[in-house]
């Protein structure tokens, strides 16, 4: 897009996340686009305390500078995304109307703020594009009443942004036209997670010092929230299950499962199970350069996508990732980019954790690399650019209909 012709794009999101302020600013910086964030709660930038984690944090990378943004104040009782009323702004449509955008950029529709939004675009005749990375594995479409819900929400928007595979199969089955869909795929901060970078390296030297583990032992990570739906526990057994004295698992986190996997790794011999704390942004890169393979198993429903494999793999670390895992599709390629395992198959795991511990690191890390590169906020930038040129070309009167 030219300079001249430079569209006012407004951007609502719940509030700042590591993954996504950085491609604000990338946008603000190349897009050719006039923008502003409009965030409807100020987790990640205030102390607040995250249930998955169990512990009161703030996010200690820069997630505000470099873009045009304002906190829309948020009246529910209990702020957060928890629920259909914890994103409650009365203020967002008069502050989206004083700021006269060309068009909206939506993440999400579940919230009361959300539907306010979308009632009020529509009223102003302002295209809405969509932003969501949701998908149907393991569960299927919806249908009835609550498809019947889902497709008519998506009629509302006139374009669709999707992250990978899984996604826009998932905007499909709503009903979601191939003309109004557009990649725009997920992407972390590819400066922060650069494997040539020192410092991270030196880091996780030294935390293997810390450990105590030997340069030649290979490392099994899980890094994250310790829920039952993510599997830690199914990993430790299945690791725990291998006759492998060369290997060591480092679970880095906490939450609910934390007792129970202390408790289980007792039955662990010394040196070949440990457990570091909850890990600040800063503290990522040196985690995952600790690890041999970077394991994400989780079983529930709702891994949207696992935006950890794509860090992990910036760092040419390749991931073992369960077929429940949105990314998995796009990012992780079984025998090539990492290995796959049946969700629900305790036995598969074991035998694809045995597989990985046994592989030839450095082509995998090589290819690891090379895949999550495509998946970048370039990439990101020229879809999201192009379901606005979209949407512009699909603006429609106020007295339309959908």
């Amino acid at each position: 897009m030219t300079a001249a012709a430079s569209p006012r794009l407004a951007i609502v999101l719940s509030h700042p996340t590591q993954y996504y302020s950085p491609w604000f600013r990338w946008l603000q910086a190349r897009a050719g686009l006039t923008l502003r964030v409009f965030y409807l709660w100020e987790f990640g930038v205030t102390v607040q305390r995250d249930p998955g984690f169990q512990t009161a944090f703030r996010w200690d990378v820069d997630l505000l500078s470099g873009y045009d943004h304002e906190f829309v104040p948020n009246a529910s009782r209990s702020p957060g995304t928890q629920g259909f009323w914890g994103l409650r702004n009365p203020a967002l449509t008069g502050r989206l109307a004083s700021w006269r955008p060309d068009a909206v950029l939506l993440f999400g529709y579940a919230y009361a703020s959300h539907l306010r939004v979308i009632l009020w675009a529509r009223s102003a005749g302002v295209p809405l594009v969509f932003r969501g990375d949701s998908h149907f594995i393991g569960r299927g479409p919806p249908s009835g009443w609550r498809a019947a819900v889902q497709r008519r929400v998506y009629r509302q928007f006139a374009a669709v942004t999707y992250v990978g595979l899984a996604n826009r199969d998932y905007f499909a089955a709503l009903g979601v036209a191939e003309r109004d869909l557009f990649f725009a795929p997920h992407a972390v901060d590819q400066a922060r997670f650069d494997r040539e970078l020192p410092a991270p390296r030196a880091e996780a030297g030294e935390l293997r010092r810390r450990l105590g583990l030997a340069p030649a032992t290979r490392v099994v990570l899980f890094s994250g929230k310790f829920l039952e739906a993510k599997q830690p526990a199914a990993l430790l057994a299945a690791f725990l299950s291998l006759d492998r004295p060369d290997a060591a698992l480092v679970l880095a986190g906490d939450g609910p499962e934390a007792p129970r996997l202390r408790e289980l790794a007792r039955a662990a011999p010394p040196g070949r199970v440990h457990f570091l704390p909850f890990a600040n942004q800063s503290e990522m890169p040196a985690r995952y350069l600790l690890a041999d393979v970077f394991v994400l198993p989780s079983r529930g429903l709702y891994e949207t996508w696992g935006l950890a494999v794509n860090e992990a793999m910036h760092l040419g670390v390749p991931c073992l990732v369960s077929d429940r895992v949105g990314c998995q599709r796009d990012l992780v390629t079984d025998g090539e980019t990492g290995w796959v395992f049946r969700a629900d198959d305790p036995a598969h795991l074991r035998e694809q954790l045995a597989a990985a511990l046994a592989a030839d690191r450095p082509a995998f890390s090589a290819r690891a690399a090379a895949r999550a590169a495509g998946y970048s906020y370039a990439a990101a930038t020229t879809g999201l650019l192009a379901a606005v040129t979209h949407a512009l070309a699909r603006r429609t009167s106020p007295a339309s209909t959908p």
